[in-house]
């Protein structure tokens, strides 16, 4: 259901005028809702620590986590204590839980496991993302949401929003007709929209998602993200896009055999056993969720984000300023 879902989202596939109603009952639906949130009629609350939002108006991924990451580390390099919460995706805690890099994706979800691996800072996660950065608070200067645009209950005083610049927002429609979460008009309320993987448009700030290194699931080992080309591997995603994630294997000189999965799939040792000796790569992402699999010929692809230097700079003095003011 949901690969024929994204289908239609993305003009692949016809047969979701039926859903139309529906998304228009969702849309009312979200504007009630975020009215309600801004009257003050359902709570939200401020955890004390400037709160800095990182989101985006389509299910499925768009590249927040990379963007968070960089942004935590362009934090921390300013001196900054940095604090992360997320909703733990795929994950069973409910109360906030502090995740480390060891923890279990399947208590804390996969996102969360890779920040606590790649971002210089303090991750809790929790539903209810006020009581974790509550959590957070007493102890950093700067608190980002991962996936928190939607979240309202979390008062923020900046917002990003984050943009797949490949499928963009689909048809434009809300769900389920569509992919997005929010009208694409939201956009226009954020502080910076950036793009990923594509030229910006209206203003949006762009970012690439750049191989760094291809790396051993069990030693560590380290190879330059080119080192494979001309190789045959099994490519492995679980990701809100795999489409983009063996697009990038080929320009890299791979030849995939493509394993596309859903968004947070959890993984067992059997579905990386594919009958032959070709290596498997995967993303960083799924590599979180197969600590103990016997390790030979599985690698993941370690990216990360960049962005243009003024863009960059731009974007940290603005979280800067609001550290000064707390």
């Amino acid at each position: 259901m949901r690969r024929w879902l994204e289908r239609v989202w993305y003009g692949e596939a016809a047969g979701g005028a039926l859903l139309v109603p529906l998304g228009w009952l969702f849309r009312v639906v979200v504007a009630v809702r975020r009215a309600l949130y801004r009257a003050g009629w359902l709570a939200s609350d401020h955890p004390g620590r400037p709160v800095v939002v990182v989101g985006n108006l389509t299910v499925g991924g768009s590249g927040k986590t990379p963007f968070t990451a960089w942004l935590a580390g362009a934090l921390a390099a300013r001196g900054l204590k940095v604090g992360i919460v997320s909703r733990g995706h795929g994950g069973r805690a409910v109360a906030p839980v502090e995740v480390g890099p060891t923890s279990d994706p399947a208590l804390v979800g996969d996102e969360p496991v890779l920040l606590a691996r790649r971002a210089p800072a303090r991750v809790v996660v929790g539903r209810d993302r006020l009581a974790a950065a509550r959590r957070l608070a007493p102890e950093v200067d700067v608190i980002l949401a991962d996936d928190g645009l939607q979240h309202y209950r979390l008062r923020r005083d900046l917002e990003i929003v984050v943009v797949d610049g490949r499928r963009r927002f689909g048809n434009g429609r809300l769900l389920p007709a569509g992919p997005l979460r929010e009208p694409v008009g939201r956009a226009a309320a954020v502080q910076f929209a950036i793009v990923n993987g594509a030229p910006g448009q209206g203003g949006e700030r762009p970012m690439r998602l750049v191989p760094q290194a291809l790396v051993a699931l069990g030693s560590g080992a380290r190879e330059p993200p080119g080192a494979w080309r001309g190789r045959t591997v099994h490519a492995v995603a679980g990701i809100g896009d795999p489409a983009r994630f063996f697009a990038t294997l080929r320009a890299l000189g791979l030849s995939p055999l493509e394993h596309p999965l859903p968004d947070h799939a959890r993984l067992a040792p059997a579905d990386l056993a594919f009958g032959d000796a070709l290596p498997v790569v995967m993303t960083e992402k799924d590599a979180v969720k197969c600590a103990g699999f016997p390790p030979e010929r599985l690698a993941y692809l370690e990216v990360a984000a960049e962005l243009d230097a003024r863009d960059a700079d731009e974007i940290v003095a603005r979280v800067l300023a609001l550290t000064a003011r707390a």
